[in-house]
């Protein structure tokens, strides 16, 4: 092993942050993780995940890769209470108000709690013999070379009494999510801030707890009603440990999903279709609605970038954030951390530029799966994505003949669950099929 990879460090003890420490973990001597949070062994809430307490669930390729990673915890996830499902076969999808066609598409999807997931996997990295944690500490700045064109550490300081600390690093991953000071620290070193893409959406949550009747989900797992063009509110109901289900409705531009008990059944009962609505009214609610707000999701583009300093990697939502409502993050986090993987791969020290313009290509794909459908609604804005056949009209065409064609049906759901490109719903035989229905989408 190389001095220049003897010591990583990673701000963040989130999912992307434990992934990219996993695989840290096969090239350097030591990581460390630093985390505001202080963490514990068991399955809870924790304050630095405000979004932990809405719905959340593994996409097949993110299941596929995080078993991967950590061969042997989808056994786990699921020795715990996490619900396994195909996800055409056992997920009751609404698009434009209508069920796509039921089918077993052969990807399987889990529903677990985000604390459930999140603590499993943060078990398996603690366990690795070189990874320690650093908890209770805010992370407050970068040290870097005199030259500056080297970050060498970190600064914490404790907020439990603890002091402040230089913590040297060969290399520091930023994984601290939406709130990272990254492009701060970096500017008070003199380098130019990435350029960043950002959608204007004004999401907002509500979700609640519920315990619910055997079969009130039937055999499904995921129950989605989303929101189309001239409809805002949306909703998605999952079946979780300990026979519980947990409903998050949603709504942008203006549309403010109650938390008292009343509105919130109220507001289920105006989406597109029924389902949600019905699980509602036969759960009990346990505790309080919580909410949560995004009113606008970005996209870092370091990829952009002839100035970096060596020693900093981004990596999570501190790169790009997405829409919540299509479940992309923690999926799109495992990705991350094998595009951190096949880099720390070529040898040497970890180049940022390639590692940027690797993950970047990583991201294409999800970026316009999220930011294509939201600027289709009227008062979105964002930037423009490049040209492509792959146009709204042609999506909820293809969409609604989903509703009578299996196969229609499991090719979107492939390319959504990042199992195969975009161009997937592009291919002859698809599109032709497409045009064989020959449907009109009326709203």
């Amino acid at each position: 092993m190389s001095n220049a990879r003897s010591h990583a460090v990673v701000l963040g003890g989130s999912i992307a942050g434990l992934l990219a420490a996993r695989v840290l973990a096969d090239s350097y001597d030591k990581v460390t993780i630093i985390e505001r949070d202080r963490l514990l062994s068991s399955v809870a809430h924790r304050r630095g995940v405000p979004h932990g307490h809405h719905v959340h669930g593994l996409l097949p390729q993110g299941a596929i890769v995080l078993e991967e990673l950590l061969p042997g915890i989808t056994e786990q996830l699921l020795d715990q209470g996490a619900l396994p499902g195909d996800i055409l076969g056992n997920v009751r999808w609404h698009l434009n108000g209508r069920q796509l066609r039921r089918a077993d598409a052969g990807l399987t999807m889990l529903s677990a709690s985000r604390p459930l997931i999140e603590s499993t996997i943060r078990l398996r990295v603690w366990s690795l013999w070189n990874v320690e944690v650093l908890d209770g500490y805010d992370i407050v700045g970068l040290a870097a070379s005199r030259d500056r064109r080297r970050i060498t550490g970190v600064r914490a300081t404790s907020t439990h009494g603890g002091g402040s600390r230089l913590v040297p690093a060969d290399l520091v991953v930023d994984a601290t999510g939406r709130g990272s000071h990254t492009l701060r620290w970096l500017a008070a070193l003199g380098y130019q801030a990435p350029p960043q893409e950002r959608v204007h959406i004004d999401l907002r949550y509500s979700s609640r707890m519920f315990q619910v009747p055997p079969g009130a989900f039937g055999d499904d797992v995921v129950v989605v009603t989303s929101r189309f063009p001239g409809q805002r509110r949306s909703g998605v109901a999952q079946r979780l440990e300990g026979g519980r289900a947990l409903v998050t409705l949603a709504g942008v531009l203006g549309e403010r999903p109650p938390l008292d008990a009343r509105g919130f059944a109220a507001y289920a009962e105006t989406l597109a279709a029924p389902d949600i609505h019905a699980i509602v009214r036969v759960g009990r609610p346990v505790g309080e609605a919580a909410p949560f707000r995004c009113p606008t999701y970005v996209r870092n583009r370091y990829e952009r970038l002839t100035e970096l300093p060596a020693g900093l990697l981004v990596i999570g939502d501190a790169l790009c954030s997405f829409n919540p409502v299509y479940a992309q993050g923690m999926s799109v986090a495992a990705l991350g951390a094998t595009a951190l993987r096949d880099v720390l791969r070529t040898g040497g020290e970890p180049n940022p530029h390639r590692y940027f313009e690797r993950l970047s290509r990583t991201l294409d794909a999800p970026w316009a799966l999220a930011v294509g459908p939201d600027m289709a609604l009227a008062g979105v804005t964002g930037p423009a994505l490049p040209k492509s056949p792959l146009s709204p009209e042609y999506l909820a065409q293809l969409q609604l003949a989903a509703t009578e064609d299996a196969e229609l049906a499991a090719t979107f759901v492939r390319v959504t669950s990042l199992v195969d490109p975009p161009s997937a719903l592009l291919r002859p035989e698809i599109a032709d099929r497409v045009r064989a229905h020959g449907t009109v989408l009326v709203r």
